[in-house]
């Protein structure tokens, strides 16, 4: 256990740079209180001002937490959120950014993860690599995703990428932990097209088989495979079905195990969610966020080859 904790404060120092004045809270739901009481004690060797809170189980990723807890959020320095499902895409998070408040997220994280895998990159790697993807996005209009013969089309014009480095250090920022990927808000009614999941889908894990997926106008219209009725049920019958984000993975280090905190962190893979993306530059608002990681695409921004 002590060399778990080394871990975590390593965590809190080097990727939040917790410090003794600041205010730091440990968010977790019963499903992750056993890890998340190591970050605790760790943040008590770096500040007494170090809670833990244990909150209502979410339903999935993207819902948004009890309206205490959200105001919990935006009254302390540092917020870790180490929860069954992710609260990264929420507006609790979105106004604690706001507020001043920087915000790292954690979803699903297991002993496993710590010890190995995307937490043990090269930071400077991902860095260098994030940058470059997040320069192609920020210049890009069209993107263009053939995977297997199915292709996917769409429009990033005029939205901003953003960088997922799992360095959080900055009043305002968040991300998760571990990170490494690009990500961008697509424009909501422009893809159109098919594209092929093979590697795994938030909630539900690695895909024993690939799950075809039809757009339209933006909208997720079907999902053919054993999968495709869970992903539908996850996303429900109104906003959840839109397109949120286009990402793509930068972490060397990331292994492809069910969970999407490290599945969509993969390099060599891209991710396309559906759902909320209000809270980091779009127009849809939903209370789920979906990621669907898909592998060894290859991919075209405004018809040159980047991917």
């Amino acid at each position: 256990m002590q060399h778990l904790q080394e871990i975590a404060l390593n965590i809190l120092k080097n990727n939040l740079n917790v410090q003794s004045s600041e205010t730091l809270m440990i968010l977790t739901d019963v499903h992750k209180q056993e890890i998340a009481e190591i970050f605790h004690q760790a943040g008590l060797s770096i500040t007494e001002t170090t809670m833990l809170v244990v909150m209502p189980l979410l339903k999935k990723s993207g819902h948004e937490p009890v309206n205490a807890i959200s105001s919990l959020m935006s009254q302390v320095d540092v917020t870790l959120c180490i929860t069954s499902h992710s609260l990264t895409h929420t507006m609790a998070r979105k106004k604690a950014c706001e507020n001043g408040g920087r915000v790292a997220t954690m979803p699903g994280v297991t002993f496993a993860m710590l010890e190995q895998g995307a937490l043990h990159a090269d930071a400077n790697e991902i860095e260098v690599l994030v940058e470059s993807y997040v320069n192609l996005l920020n210049t890009a209009k069209d993107v263009h995703i053939i995977k297997d013969g199915y292709e996917l089309t769409f429009s990033v014009e005029n939205r901003s990428g953003i960088r997922s480095t799992g360095i959080v250090r900055n009043s305002g920022e968040y991300g998760n932990i571990p990170s490494g990927e690009s990500y961008i808000a697509p424009i909501e009614t422009s893809a159109n097209g098919e594209i092929l999941v093979d590697g795994s889908i938030a909630n539900i894990g690695v895909l024993k088989e690939p799950l075809l997926l039809k757009l339209h106008n933006g909208r997720l219209e079907d999902a053919i495979g054993s999968d495709g009725p869970k992903l539908l049920e996850l996303l429900g019958e109104g906003n959840g079905r839109i397109i949120a984000e286009f990402g793509i993975g930068a972490n060397k280090s990331a292994i492809l195990c069910g969970n999407v905190l490290e599945d969509e962190k993969v390099f060599g893979t891209i991710h396309i969610a559906f759902g909320s993306n209000v809270p980091f530059g779009g127009a849809n608002a939903a209370d789920v966020h979906i990621d669907c990681v898909v592998k060894n695409p290859t991919v075209y921004f405004d018809g040159k080859q980047v991917i």
